[in-house]
């Protein structure tokens, strides 16, 4: 873990809602870290359906690998959830298929599952076969210890680079009745979409089954996790899970995503998605600004995205943020190379609400000392109209500072 903790981190980890039939565990195994839990074990109640979307790298990780195939092979329904901090389990071959295999097995018999209904997701140091026989020692101890509630420990065992733990929740409504949402997260470096975190779990109440979970991640992940960035690479390892317990209130039957009565749990879903990914962001390595880049007037939305995606992993941009320099030249740049339709005589820039160029021109009463006392601040705001179309989007990233170079550099001392 690196310390000092960003200075973009909440005052302290939230109160989230306990969510009925999901029980976790922690552990120490000693795999990389001393004297901090490693690994989490999350159980779930028969019966639990599951969602999961998961990394677009050609170089997955053997427990990625693991996870598509229990999609398919479970019937959409999940028990546990086996998760260690320190060693990816990637780029590891034949090797690593059969560790998270002797894993997930030691978990099914410690929980009684059939295997295909146990998840697993590891995170860390690429290319290092797992010793997975440090994680199986301690189940165990860990099944004697499931309880609920605790997100904050089960967020801090799943931890690498990060520098806080990093959680979300709330309650909501299907229909009349109240079901209950909670996610953790761990990210902090290697973060680009397709997706963007490194891991991320949520769990609900709500008695949903396995498609309408799946529309509903895939909705909420293009708007939360595949909108942030840190430095524009994707990690071997980058898992969203979305379980249903089914064990909160009894509600209507839902069968389809679009259902009305969904609106206000679809909502919440979306608020808890984006506050983990907007966190993952505020942890950026080194990071020291939070950047919020909307990109409006673009020939759709997909074009938007990757106009602001440009802009937000240009090095060049990012590090004059880390200088507090309005450099708007650099953010021209980068929508001229983002590959979309853009009117250079028609586009406008602005920065903490104040015109910086409109119509292709620099704007005629902008002093750049307007613009100082934002990019002097934490939060910086870009809003950029490329004069094309209707299509907008927004994305979150942060600078790039000497930090990130020192973390990145010792990463593996």
């Amino acid at each position: 873990m690196s310390d000092p903790v960003s200075p973009l981190a909440p005052s302290q980890f939230p109160t989230l809602p306990d969510v009925a039939g999901v029980r976790i565990a922690t552990a120490e195994t000693g795999m990389k870290y001393q004297g901090r839990d490693d690994v989490l074990l999350v159980d779930m109640a028969p019966g639990t359906s599951v969602a999961g979307v998961y990394t677009k790298s050609r170089a997955a990780s053997a427990p990625v690998d693991w996870c598509r195939k229990s999609l398919k092979g479970g019937g959409g329904e999940a028990q546990a959830l086996i998760v260690n901090a320190g060693n990816a389990n990637a780029f590891t071959g034949q090797n690593g298929a059969d560790s998270v295999t002797r894993t997930v097995e030691a978990v099914a018999g410690s929980v009684t599952c059939r295997p295909s209904r146990v998840f697993a997701a590891s995170t860390g140091v690429i290319g290092e076969d797992l010793p997975d026989q440090m994680i199986v020692d301690q189940l165990g101890g860990m099944v004697a210890e499931l309880h609920g509630g605790d997100w904050e420990t089960a967020a801090k065992a799943i931890m690498t680079t990060d520098t806080f733990a990093k959680g979300a929740g709330c309650t909501t409504k299907i229909g009349d009745q109240t079901v209950n949402i909670a996610g953790i997260a761990k990210g902090s470096g290697m973060i680009a979409p397709d997706m963007a975190t490194m891991l991320g779990f949520v769990f609900t109440d709500a008695k949903l089954p396995s498609q309408v979970l799946d529309s509903l991640l895939r909705w909420a992940n293009s708007r939360s996790f595949n909108c942030i960035t840190v430095d524009g690479d994707t990690s071997t390892s980058d898992s969203v899970l979305l379980a249903a317990t089914g064990q909160g209130p009894k509600h209507a039957r839902i069968t389809e995503a679009g259902d009305r009565r969904l609106a206000s749990f679809k909502a919440a879903l979306l608020s808890v998605m984006q506050d983990l990914a907007k966190q993952i962001v505020g942890d950026g390595e080194g990071a020291s600004k939070f950047i919020t880049i909307s990109v409006s007037g673009a020939a759709s939305a997909k074009a938007a995205r990757g106009i602001a995606m440009t802009i937000a992993n240009s090095p060049l941009v990012k590090t004059a943020i880390a200088g507090e320099d309005a450099n708007w030249g650099r953010i021209i740049m980068a929508v001229g190379r983002a590959g979309e339709k853009a009117d250079r005589d028609r586009l406008s820039i602005t920065i903490g609400g104040v015109v910086i160029a409109e119509a292709g021109h620099p704007h005629p009463d902008y002093r750049e000392e307007q613009v100082v006392p934002h990019m002097q601040g934490r939060m910086i705001d870009i809003a950029v109209d490329v004069g094309v179309g209707r299509g907008k989007a927004t994305v979150w990233t942060c600078d790039l500072t000497h930090g990130y170079i020192a973390i990145n550099a010792d990463y593996r001392s």
